[in-house]
């Protein structure tokens, strides 16, 4: 089954000529608040947010397909994107609440796809926190939320990019979960490819932790598997996935981003692109936090856009076109 005319034509705004979605992600809320204020030893005001936004916007957006922004403090800075650059806009809350288990989402109240595509949305962008052996009462809950969300983009034909992020509260965040992780990758691809969630772009994590990932130039030192195996996870995901997907950076740095999608070029797997946000733009926090706007945009224009110019490297030799899981392009236009 092809997409909606209004499904293809928007995925096609967010991507560059060859269908590769070359995307910056700037839709950081709470999370870009605590680090220029770490760095700064001070409070961080809502101005200072947008103003940070905008001058992402401004001086990377004439190298990224599209742009991936919040409602919330990131509008302002649209006014300042490249011609011809496409709109994500993040639908949920940011965090989740941590008075309940299960890290339920939620969406933002004030908002709808509807609102999302007067703003200037061409896409919808929901993270969902899964853990895909998570207690069924969980999960249950978590499917009903994007089968709602789904079914509200096919209603206005906007195309729906799904960001599940892996996790087990019980394991933490470093060797046991990085074993895991693997697995829950590949069950989360296959579990939100299905078509009654209505997703039309897997914005997903790289299969593997590489900071555990022997062989790698990002490899910290403890083993949980090799980079030959880390290579057949990329496989395995892939091979899951009924969707057109791209990767997300997770904070992890520009050098090795790069080098994990190097990996999955070798692999031989049909991503179709990126979401990246720190990975090209977080070294310019402590620039910013210290020294101001002037010193941010001084940085933005010589290593961000450096940064970004070597990812689009990556792209160019290992990125697939996002209609490649259709057969065509024609396809994909139903």
């Amino acid at each position: 089954m092809g997409l909606s005319k209004g499904k293809f034509e928007r995925i096609q705004a967010c991507a560059d000529d060859r269908g590769v979605i070359a995307a910056a992600a700037m839709d950081q809320r709470g999370s870009l608040r605590k680090a220029i204020a770490k760095a700064r030893g001070a409070e961080v005001s809502d101005a200072e947010l947008t103003e940070f936004k905008t001058a992402v916007v401004k001086i990377l957006t004439p190298y990224a397909s599209a742009i991936l922004m919040d409602t919330e403090y990131g509008l302002p800075a649209l006014k300042h994107k490249a011609p011809g650059t496409g709109v994500l806009l993040a639908y949920e809350k940011s965090g989740y609440d941590t008075s309940t288990p299960g890290r339920l989402p939620d969406l933002l109240p004030d908002l709808s796809v509807r609102r999302i595509v007067e703003l200037g949305g061409d896409a919808v962008k929901i993270l969902l926190y899964y853990n895909p052996e998570d207690d069924p009462k969980i999960n249950n809950i978590k499917h009903a939320f994007i089968e709602r969300v789904g079914a509200e983009c096919a209603a206005l034909e906007v195309p729906f990019f799904l960001e599940p992020i892996a996790y087990n509260d019980q394991l933490g965040e470093g060797l046991e979960f990085a074993k895991v992780k693997p697995r829950y990758v590949a069950k989360y691809m296959e579990e939100f490819s299905k078509d009654r969630y209505g997703v039309d772009v897997l914005k997903v994590e790289l299969p593997f932790n590489i900071a555990y990932t022997s062989g790698t130039l990002g490899f910290k030192g403890e083993e949980a598997y090799t980079r030959a195996q880390a290579l057949q996870f990329l496989k395995d995901t892939a091979s899951a996935a009924g969707k057109p997907f791209i990767y997300l950076s997770a904070g992890v740095s520009d050098a090795v981003f790069r080098e994990s999608l190097e990996m999955a070029a070798e692999a031989g797997v049909p991503f179709s692109g990126v979401l990246c946000g720190r990975a090209t733009w977080q070294d310019g926090i402590p620039v910013y936090a210290k020294q101001g706007l002037e010193a941010l945009e001084a940085w933005l224009s010589d290593q961000g856009v450096k940064n970004i110019q070597l990812l689009n490297q990556v792209l160019a030799k290992g990125a697939k076109p996002w209609w490649t899981l259709y057969g065509s392009l024609e396809a994909a236009r139903g």
